[in-house]
């Protein structure tokens, strides 16, 4: 599937139709430590989803583009809470990176966010140290370094009643 960086996204919670299609996803084998432990990252995520760990709402999500499922993402909340919201193994698949779709997904993901979370005052998220990619893509959407270290990653913070894209 040729995809420009004029595609349409749309992003779709993971469900009992569509989580076949999420399976197949992956990042190249250089990217997995970026993402997840183990793959397939989407068996991981539906785990969680299932699991709660941390006592957190799991909710994952995928991005596809005239049909095809291009990239993945979760959502882990508190619902009580107004700062205890993550994105967890947010990726696009090898097959489609370098064609602008993460930026676009991460805008598509945040929209998500403010619009079904509106009491959600940040949106946190870990990201690798070596992945200085997707590090320049969070700074881009407004997200700033906490300085804190979680799961041996560095946290990131996006205020999200202030923020905007960059």
């Amino acid at each position: 599937m040729a995809t420009s960086t004029m595609a349409k996204l749309l992003l779709e919670e993971i469900t009992r139709d569509n989580w076949h299609a999420a399976l197949v996803l992956g990042v190249t084998p250089e990217q997995q430590r970026f993402v997840a432990d183990s793959a397939p990252i989407a068996a991981i995520a539906l785990a969680k989803a299932y699991i709660r760990p941390a006592g957190l709402v799991w909710v994952p999500y995928g991005f596809s583009c005239d049909g095809t499922m291009v990239g993945f993402a979760e959502l882990a909340y508190q619902p009580e809470s107004a700062d205890d919201y993550w994105m967890f193994h947010f990726f696009i698949d090898q097959r489609f990176q370098r064609q602008g779709l993460g930026k676009q997904a991460l805008q598509l993901f945040l929209g998500r966010v403010r619009e079904h979370h509106a009491h959600a005052q940040a949106l946190q998220l870990t990201v690798h140290p070596d992945n200085a990619p997707a590090q320049r893509l969070y700074l881009r959407a407004g997200f700033e370094p906490t300085g804190e270290v979680r799961f041996n990653e560095l946290v990131y913070r996006l205020a999200l009643a202030a923020s905007g894209s960059r």
